[in-house]
């Protein structure tokens, strides 16, 4: 029979040397256990309905719908991270310093390989709204993966190397057993922030503003009937363009309100402004734009909704399903 302090620890046999656990409610840890849970859940399924869609369809097959096939593996992936979260809701951790370490490097690669593929939308969208002319020249497939690529391996270096101190020495800074702390040096949190949040940002803010610009001006000129006939094959393209930007406008708007919120507490953390409530609620919203992208595209693309209607019914197994026009 445990006395009531052995049932906070979360290695009761250790005694002293054990964290203790946060102690809630029996409903209150279900529920959480329960949101939790079905949030990780439809995180990966809805990601790897994009996943399969745009992987499946030939007619998908474009540098636009490569980016967004980047940004669903990245989601797909932090569908595991709130696995982990879930498995520290309590405030223990019971899958050793190494996991631990997995844990703190996947969460920050795909965080970082969002950021870069929405940096790359960005610059897809600003070149086929403000020089459609030259876009299908300028934005190949082979350029989209090659971009694709190298954000992906440069998240991943970058990481590694920044996080190389806990990766060699995992559990280091662990006060107790069943704590999973990572510590990382000022100065290497200054530059993550740069390269991370400031830079990327501006660049999305800046190319959107030029997109809207150019939207705007569009609009106009389609209301006040001054396009010239040599022009009007030039203007529907821009027209499906435009349509295609406001979609992804979306889904940028919806990140960067997302995420700015977290580089904020990581800014006044690093100030000496600690909250752990603020902390783990910027991270959950970090997490929980995973979720909401795959449901934007349910509404804004009807192309993903006929390629989730072939998962479900089995036509995707046909041997020509893949030439299917779902567009």
């Amino acid at each position: 029979m445990s006395t009531p302090d052995e049932a906070e620890l979360c290695y009761p046999h250790l005694g002293n040397s054990s964290c203790r656990r946060i102690m809630r409610s029996h409903s209150v840890s279900v529920l959480l256990h329960i949101t939790l849970s079905s949030i990780s859940v439809l995180t990966v399924t809805l990601n790897l309905l994009v996943i399969i869609s745009i992987s499946h369809f030939r007619k998908l097959h474009t540098p636009t719908n490569f980016l967004l096939l980047s940004l669903a593996v990245s989601d797909f992936s932090v569908g595991f991270v709130w696995i982990f979260l879930i498995l520290l809701i309590d405030g223990c951790w019971f899958l050793g310093a190494d996991w631990c370490v997995f844990n703190t490097v996947l969460g920050s690669v795909v965080a970082s390989a969002s950021i870069g593929t929405v940096v790359l939308i960005s610059v897809d969208r600003f070149v086929a709204v403000c020089d459609p002319m030259h876009y299908q020249t300028k934005v190949t497939k082979n350029r989209a993966k090659i971009c694709i690529v190298l954000c992906w391996v440069g998240s991943i270096l970058f990481h590694c190397l920044r996080l190389s101190n806990i990766v060699e020495n995992p559990g280091q800074f662990d006060s107790c057993a069943g704590e999973c702390t990572i510590y990382i040096h000022p100065v290497s949190r200054i530059v993550n922030i740069v390269l991370s949040f400031i830079i990327p940002f501006s660049i999305i803010v800046v190319l959107y503003v030029r997109v809207f610009i150019v939207a705007v001006s569009q609009a106009q000129a389609m209301r006040s009937h001054v396009t010239v006939v040599t022009l009007q094959s030039s203007l529907k393209v821009n027209r499906s363009e435009l349509k295609a930007a406001r979609a992804l406008g979306v889904v940028v708007v919806v990140f960067l309100m997302c995420l700015t919120p977290f580089y904020l507490v990581v800014l006044t953390t690093g100030f000496g402004v600690k909250s752990v409530s603020s902390y783990s609620f910027v991270t959950g919203l970090v997490l929980f734009n995973s979720l909401l992208n795959p449901v934007i595209y349910v509404f804004l693309y009807p192309w993903f909704r006929k390629c989730v209607k072939c998962v479900f019914s089995l036509q995707i197994l046909k041997s020509d399903s893949s030439e299917a026009n779902i567009l």
